[in-house]
């Protein structure tokens, strides 16, 4: 198999290292197998798409990291704990079991590119 990188941006390199060290551990561990999954088990995964760009999305116990694919491997953008996540949902007026309504909100798209609200 070709060379696979996970490459964590600064925000979700933040978001990581905020954590205490076991959950950092738990979450490292849940990305084990990815690189195979994401080629073969694709649509195991939430997708998310606007103008063109495809986000993921893969459940790590209370935590949700979004990335997209990359020639090297994967980007991860965030790591959010769905706690946050049905706050940011209740905030967004959208329903929390549709990644459509997700990907049509402007203010998802700034929260993955981490621009302030």
């Amino acid at each position: 198999m070709a060379l696979f990188q996970i490459i964590f941006n600064p925000t979700s390199a933040a978001e990581l290292a905020r954590m205490p060290k076991e959950l950092q551990l738990y979450i490292l561990g849940e990305f084990r197998g990815l690189p195979q999954q994401v080629h073969t088990k694709a649509d195991e995964f939430g997708k998310l798409e606007r103008n063109g760009r495809v986000l993921h999305r893969f459940r790590a116990g209370d935590y949700r990291v979004y990335f997209e694919r990359h020639d090297l491997g994967l980007v991860i953008h965030r790591i959010l704990n769905r706690h946050s996540l049905k706050d940011f949902f209740y905030r967004s007026g959208i329903k929390i079991h549709e990644d459509e309504a997700l990907q049509e909100n402007p203010r998802f798209w700034d929260l993955i590119e981490g621009k302030k609200a």
